[in-house]
Order: C-alpha cells, then structure tokens, then sequence
C-alpha cells in the first residue's frame, strides 16, 4: 500500500466515527421534535414568548416546603398580652396607717409572684381572683388596683410580667445564639428576633426565614425582609422562627466553566444570571446559541392552550449570539431543579478532525523520509 494512502484511509474512518466530546450537540438533543410522537416540547426563548412563559407555572420541585410569606404580612393582635402560664409579680404601695397590707416603716408590700392560671386569672389576697388574660402589663396593673379599692382605696399597685412557655418564641439554627426568647412587648418582630440572636450566620447561602405558626409554616428570604420592612411581623407567644440555607438549587452540565449543582445564591436567578454562575460557556467549545434549559412539569400541568407546557418535559432554547436572545434570557427565570446545558458547538469536531490529520500527515511524512 502507498505511504500516501494511510492518512486518507486514517481520515475517512474518522470521518465514520463518533469523535469523544464533553456534551451533546443541539441537534442531537432536539432530533425528533416535530415529530407527532414526540414526548417533549421545544421553545425558544425570545422577545415573542418570554412574557407568555413568565406566566406558566412552576414545576413541582421548584416549590418550597413553605408557604409564602403574605404580602400584608402576619398580623398579631394578641401579642406580648397576658397568657396562661405567665408569672405576674404584684408590688403594692399604701400609705393608710391602717393599711392591711404596710406597717408604718414598710409602705410597700411585695406580694408572692403569682402565676396565670388555665383560666386566665391570677389570685389576689383581699380580693381573690383576677382575670388578666389578654391584658397587656398596664392594663393588669389597672385591673388589680381597682379591684383592691374596696380594701385599700389609696394603694396604688405596680405589676411585673415574667413570660411564660405561651408568651416566648423560639429561635432555631441559623443564628449566632439559638434559644428561646420572650415577647417584651406587642412590636416584638421577625427581625428583632435575629438581632436578640446574634444575626444571620453569614455563612448561609441566600438565607431564609421560616415562621411556623399553628401547624403552618411561611417562608421568606433574609434578603426580602430586609428589603421590604413592612413585611417583618410581629410575633406572638409559641412561634418558632427558623433560619436555614434556600434548599433550591439548578445543574449545570456540557460545555461550561462549571459543572456541577448550583444553589440560588438570591430569590430569583434569570437564564443570563445561571450562565453567569456557572462561570460561562466554554468559548473553544461551546456553542452559544445551542444553550438548554431542560425543565420537568407534572402530567396535570400539561395543557394545550398555550398557557402552559403542551408536553412535560421542556427544552427551553437560548440564543446567546444576539440581543434579543440575550435580553429574553434575563427575563427568563430558571425554575429549581432545571438542568442548563451547554451544547457543543459543530466546530469542536471539525477542528479535532483537522489537528488528527495534521498529526497523521506529520506522520506519514516521518515514514516517507525514513
């Protein structure tokens, strides 16, 4: 066989074969979409659809394991009142010589801190039982003096609330100093609560609250609250507020500068931002206009109306070569669990092809001057 031959033969068996690459191509993803028995839809992410795709729900797994935090906020009527299981101290002052209570050196009586019972009454001598349940301190003050007038018309009466189990709230991770605080007064909030704790750890990736509240719990991020304070709630006796990581994340795989799981570093990431975070794509690989973004519905989330995915599983395109795909792509907001691949671009193989045959024609040169 002619010296000269080999590397045209070498060439066309790599022509035959399937060159090794590090992701799919465009094409090779999307083969098949038009046809009738496809079992995924395709759009492309552009200035005609990305204001209807804003609209389509969220997958399943984009949810959280919380409710939203309501934009009118979670009021608290009944806060820092007087609750069951509350320790009310009494100081009475009389002045009377012949006061019940004072001696003519004393004219203060410290009475025995009384604790609030299940019916919301505390127990007075001279008068007997109060109730001061949903009274704020003052107003149990009032409420004691006036039922002492009849025995003691001149005293005057100071009270002292020490919470009990139904007036504290508990901080839980993800602060400097976890425990259980009490309510000091009906403004006691959210962030108020962070700030007794020591503030947000700051290692915490986009940081959210969570508030359980009577067998429910809602969520907000860290950053939102700071941002809008009308939604810092006040809290009331019971609540358990937590601070934890933002369990959502996305994955990125194919011609990027990262692939791996990439948390949400904030409460929403655009398809531009998620490029972003995964460091880029690959500029001696990638193909830029082939970017995928490959989401999962539920079955009952398919419709045909257009305004949602006609098939559960979606292939979003994204053309990163032009304004309009740009622009599109930071209105497109990437969903939990969505996969962002970038394909490999054409080119890679031809140019792997070409260095191959520079090398097999390097070689047969080495054996035609042998």
């Amino acid at each position: 066989m002619p010296k000269r031959l080999l590397p045209a033969l070498l060439v066309l068996a790599l022509a035959g074969c399937n060159l090794p690459r590090g992701a799919a191509m465009q094409g090779e993803i999307l083969r098949g979409a038009q046809s009738e028995q496809r079992d995924f839809q395709v759009v492309a992410v552009t200035r005609d659809t990305v204001e209807a795709l804003s609209a389509w729900p969220l997958p399943p797994q984009a949810h959280l394991s919380h409710a939203a935090w309501p934009q009118g906020g979670l009021r608290s009527p009944d806060s820092a009142a007087i609750a069951a299981g509350d320790k009310v101290a009494i100081t009475i002052w009389d002045n009377e010589e012949n006061s019940l209570l004072t001696t003519a050196t004393q004219k203060s009586a410290q009475l025995t801190e009384a604790p609030v019972a299940g019916d919301g009454t505390i127990f007075v001598p001279y008068v007997g039982k109060v109730a001061v349940r949903g009274l704020s301190p003052d107003q149990a003050r009032e409420k004691v003096q006036e039922a002492l007038a009849g025995a003691l018309p001149s005293a005057q009466v100071q009270v002292a609330v020490t919470p009990g189990r139904q007036n504290t709230v508990d901080l839980v991770g993800g602060v400097a100093k976890a425990g259980s605080y009490p309510i000091p007064d009906r403004s006691f909030s959210v962030l108020s609560l962070l700030s007794q704790g020591g503030g947000v750890t700051p290692s915490l990736q986009n940081p959210i609250v969570k508030l359980v509240r009577g067998g429910r719990a809602y969520g907000i991020s860290v950053e939102r609250l700071f941002a809008q304070p009308a939604l810092d709630v006040s809290l009331r006796g019971g609540d358990k507020v937590i601070v934890e990581d933002d369990p959502r994340q996305f994955l990125a795989l194919g011609a990027t500068g990262k692939q791996s799981t990439i948390p949400f570093s904030q409460d929403s990431i655009s398809a531009l931002e998620a490029v972003s975070l995964i460091g880029g794509v690959n500029a001696t690989r990638a193909n830029p206009k082939g970017v995928l973004i490959l989401r999962e519905y539920a079955k009952q989330q398919v419709r045909s109306d257009g305004r949602g995915p006609d098939r559960a599983r979606v292939v979003f395109t994204v053309d990163l070569t032009s304004a309009d795909g740009l622009f599109s792509a930071r209105n497109f907001q990437i969903a939990s669990g969505d996969l962002v691949l970038a394909t490999e671009s054409p080119v890679t193989s031809t140019r792997t092809v070409f260095g191959l045959i520079g090398q097999i024609f390097g070689l047969a040169n080495q054996v035609d001057g042998s």
